[in-house]
């Protein structure tokens, strides 16, 4: 018989997996929009507190009448269905204001990190073609040259303001879009993952339901908007009457005037590890939830040690199905790691095996996702799109999809999943998704670059980082990571390059990623200059205790040694 028509169980055991462990379906069809859900919270609360920024409050009712008026604006400029509309801000309460004018005057926001390098900002304004780009005056310089109708919220709010602050009238339905998020692509180029209104609503309902309207009290946005953490930490507090707490970042939380109003935090485990090492977690928070990269145990121990935290939850889910896909309530004084648990209301999760066929209990497969969550699927690419979204043979409905994740999962005897690495070279360092094949792409671009590889190393433990390897002729370390900055942004930027004669290679001519050497020091830095002061020479103890090394100079740079920015 051929392998893939043996049997791998019963029938009785197959059908268990596909209907009690896989999930359970919504109760009938997605309605409503995002806005939609924002707009019947302001009706309910209109002058509770909604988004708190640097000491400054807006209410319900003043965001929404600010984001009408933008919504009215950008209605004149044509934004309509399905238009998609540019989002380059520094995080501030305006951020917030932004992403609901563009859902209320029926458009999908596709967020531009000012902080990404102006060439990967430009191809991403490119591929989009967004017709509007929301930015503010100090940020016009940086961006790189487009097309789109530039409107700046500072500079030009004052033309704004004349709008109306009543509603524009309603014109997006549940199959219009909602957003795009540009994550990492292996083919050298980022990717549009385009999200509908059906499948980010069926996402806010799975959390307003799941986390009480005291657990979103007040949620700490600190994720960049270009990733999908953003469409919890935003949208999930503000339809349930609870306050958007807006900071630049995780590791900000210390310090911000706002810091005693959060009650939930959710970032990746290493962000959350560095707050709990720091003792920077508030009292307030009760609720922390940990995504982005796999969480280990004592670190969620060490989280209900803290006082305050009632609830630590682990959840899993790639970008192509709205945020998340599955999520687990860690067990207080538990004796084993995590699990990504089960799926959420609405989505099916399916173990499987080349064959597309379910493998059983405690037999590791590759991990397909379907139902409510799914992404229309990637911008303009139905290539790939048809690729990754493949037709769902369980499916009760012709026609539904499912997505292949390329992570290794198994279902475990308590029926929840336990998560077991990627089969392909995407990885996650520091929670920040990553196509190796991107960054490969970018090195191979380089003068002088014949051959190249880069992997995740874990020399110390809990400390992955990317190195680079690379073979040719003339090569300059400091030219390579410079070339790579003006293309990458700084979380794909390899920390360490090794220069070799030629790659490893496998009898079979394939690079052989065992047999490369581990990074003996510091690469790219130029002559050693000695501490010159009292203070430098702290500084470089510091330094070189932190990142493991002999000596640090007084001119070296921390991020080209190693370090990063936890």
């Amino acid at each position: 018989a051929k392998l893939s028509e043996l049997a791998l169980m019963g029938e009785q055991e197959k059908q268990s997996l596909l209907k009690e462990l896989s999930g359970t379906d919504l109760a009938g069809p997605v309605s409503g929009t995002m806005q939609g859900l924002f707009e019947a919270q302001v009706a309910r609360t209109p002058e509770a507190a909604a988004v708190h920024f640097d000491g400054q409050v807006l209410t319900y009712a003043e965001l929404e009448a600010k984001a009408n008026q933008l919504a009215h604006h950008l209605r004149g400029l044509g934004v309509g269905p399905d238009t998609l509309v540019g989002v380059s801000l520094e995080r501030s309460a305006r951020m917030v204001v932004a992403l609901l004018g563009v859902l209320k005057a029926g458009g999908a926001y596709v967020p531009l990190d000012p902080a990404y390098p102006r060439e990967r900002l430009g191809w991403m304004l490119e591929d989009a073609k967004a017709p509007v780009l929301l930015t503010q005056q100090k940020l016009v310089g940086v961006l790189p040259e487009h097309t789109a109708r530039t409107v700046c919220l500072d500079s030009d709010w004052a033309l704004v303001a004349q709008q109306p602050t009543t509603r524009v009238a309603a014109r997006t339905g549940e199959g219009n879009l909602a957003y795009v998020l540009y994550t990492s692509g292996s083919t050298g180029r980022p990717k549009g993952v385009a999200i509908e209104q059906r499948s980010a609503v069926a996402f806010l309902h799975w959390a307003t339901s799941t986390f009480t309207a005291q657990q979103l009290a007040g949620v700490l946005a600190a994720t960049s908007l270009n990733f999908d953490l953003s469409v919890f930490e935003v949208f999930a507090p503000l339809s349930s009457g609870g306050a958007v707490v807006v900071a630049e970042n995780a590791l900000a939380l210390p310090t911000l005037k706002d810091a005693g109003r959060v009650t939930l935090v959710n970032t990746v485990p290493s962000a959350m590890a560095e707050l709990v090492r720091s003792q920077g977690v508030p009292e307030s928070v009760r609720t922390v939830n940990l995504a982005g990269e796999p969480l280990l145990n004592r670190l969620a121990q060490s989280l209900y040690g803290l006082k305050g935290v009632e609830g630590v939850y682990n959840l899993y889910g790639p970008t192509e199905d709205t945020t998340y896909s599955t999520y687990t309530r860690v067990e207080k004084e538990a004796g084993r790691e995590p699990t990504i648990g089960r799926p959420l209301t609405g989505s099916r999760a399916y173990v499987l095996d080349a064959w597309l066929r379910p493998v059983p209990r405690g037999v590791p497969g590759e991990l397909y996702l379907a139902g409510a969550g799914l992404a229309r699927g990637y911008l303009e690419k139905p290539a790939l799109t048809a690729e990754r979204f493949v037709p769902n043979p369980y499916a009760g409905r012709p026609g539904e999809r499912m997505y292949r994740t390329g992570d290794r999962v198994r279902w475990l005897a308590t029926g929840e999943l336990e998560y077991l690495g990627r089969i392909d070279f995407q990885v996650k360092v520091r929670g920040f998704r990553i196509e190796l094949g991107e960054v490969e792409s970018a090195l191979a671009s380089q003068v002088g670059v014949r051959e190249s590889v880069v992997v995740v190393r874990e020399d110390a433990p809990g400390d992955k980082r990317l190195v680079a390897y690379v073979a040719g002729t003339g090569l300059e370390v400091a030219e390579l990571r410079k070339g790579l900055k003006q293309r990458l942004p700084e979380y794909m930027v390899p920390s360490a390059f090794v220069v070799l004669g030629g790659l490893p290679l496998t009898p079979n001519g394939k690079v052989d990623r065992r047999a490369l050497p581990a990074p003996e020091g510091p690469s790219g830095q130029g002559e050693y200059v000695a501490p010159r002061t009292a203070t430098e020479e702290k500084v470089a103890t510091l330094f070189a205790q932190l990142l493991r090394m002999e000596r640090v100079g007084a001119e070296d740079s921390f991020f080209e040694l190693g370090g990063h920015s936890l």
